[in-house]
């Protein structure tokens, strides 16, 4: 093949061809081959053709070296104030944060909160001294009066032992009317695990007046009746002596069942008595010899729950705990449903100040006064 002068000829899997090559670069530079110059003639400058280059140690192509990037425009320069605009509009909505179940409460209590005897104000219930950092929440709206379960506090019976769910419910009732009579102020009753079936019990009976809402607290027949034959080996687990109150607080927290340091300090030490035989503290409530009444607790609770002719709400720390029973009745609307996020089974303890936002708005959402549900023009006590 005959070479024509000023051109390269280029072989390759699709033949030969000669490309000519412009008139200035005829004349490679210095040092430069005659290839390199017809290539670099034929092909454009790109930023990944030099970097490969770059790599192969080649340089960049003779006369080809990138441009220069345009400067960035100017901004103007925003003017400084000594002022900043913030919003004092108070958030009104529901809290937006529920997590999966712990184990039970080693001692869950319930108790009935009833309005002051002046009536100034409407009433709710919680648990125990678990109630108390809630309490200090609610306290401005309705009055919280917390009481011992039946071998769950201080308090003292003729048979502690007697976990009986008719033991529990004649207690409250009689505590309610010991208080306050045959006439009661507006009453909410909330119990959690074991004494949210002892509320909805007490409200199933339809004997307390003047009743006006429920609110249970993570405890759902078809789960509670399912984790009844675990249960003794949960209780076998857990710690069951402490050597100070402060160790007993440190262990519920990181290996029990609350995840709140503040509320463990509150809630633990009535659930625990000194032992001077052994020198150490252990839990108050045998629950390992009440087994016999565990049954009782939760069987037929769904159906009970939802046949309660009150206004009533289901707090729970997951979406999985609901049965059939609780699921067609929340689809049917005939209980509002909360998911407590990010929480464990004692809810009223992990969270105090999310809980007690929602017994408030639970309050405000069915217009529960003092004296009953109030509605502008007309005030509606219901009793029997």
């Amino acid at each position: 093949m005959q070479r024509l002068p000023g051109a390269v000829t280029e072989t390759d899997c699709r033949g030969s061809r000669s490309t000519a090559a412009s008139p200035r670069e005829r004349t490679p530079p210095p040092g430069t081959s005659l290839f390199a110059s017809a290539a670099a003639a034929r092909r454009p400058w790109s930023p990944r053709r030099s970097r490969r280059c770059r790599r192969k140690g080649r340089g960049s192509p003779p006369g080809r070296t990138r441009p220069p990037s345009p400067p960035p425009p100017s901004r103007p320069a925003r003017p400084r104030t000594a002022t900043r605009s913030t919003s004092t509009r108070r958030w009104t909505g529901p809290p937006t944060s529920t997590r999966s179940a712990a184990l039970p409460s080693p001692a869950p209590t319930m108790s009935s909160m009833c309005t002051r005897p002046d009536r100034r104000a409407p009433s709710c219930s919680a648990c125990t001294e678990e109630a108390t950092r809630a309490a200090r929440q609610m306290k401005d709206k309705a009055r919280v009066v917390a009481m011992d379960l039946r071998g769950h506090g201080k308090s003292t019976t003729s048979d502690d032992l007697d976990l009986s769910i008719d033991t529990l419910t004649n207690d409250v009732i009689a505590v309610i009317r010991t208080m306050y009579g045959d006439l009661p102020p507006a009453i909410i009753l909330v119990g959690h695990s074991m004494g949210g079936s002892v509320a909805v019990h007490v409200a199933s009976r339809r004997e307390i007046r003047n009743l006006h809402g429920l609110v249970v607290i993570d405890v759902v027949e078809g789960t509670a009746m399912a984790s009844l034959v675990h249960m003794q080996k949960i209780l076998s687990n857990r710690a069951q002596h402490f050597p100070s109150i402060e160790k007993a607080i440190e262990w519920s927290v990181k290996g029990g069942p609350l995840r709140n340091i503040e509320s463990a300090r509150v809630s633990i030490p009535s659930t625990l008595k000194y032992d001077e035989s052994r020198e150490c503290y252990t839990y108050r409530t045998p629950l390992e010899q009440t087994e016999k009444y565990w049954k009782g607790w939760y069987e037929g609770l769904s159906d009970k729950f939802l046949s309660c002719p009150v206004q009533k709400i289901l707090l729970l720390a997951g979406t999985d705990r609901l049965d059939r029973a609780l699921t067609i009745g929340q689809m049917q609307g005939k209980f509002q449903m909360v998911v407590v996020r990010h929480t464990g089974h004692a809810i009223q303890e992990d969270v105090p100040e999310e809980f007690a936002s929602h017994i408030l708005n639970f309050i405000s959402r069915n217009k529960i006064g003092p004296n009953g549900v109030e509605i502008p023009g007309l005030i509606k006590k219901w009793g029997h």
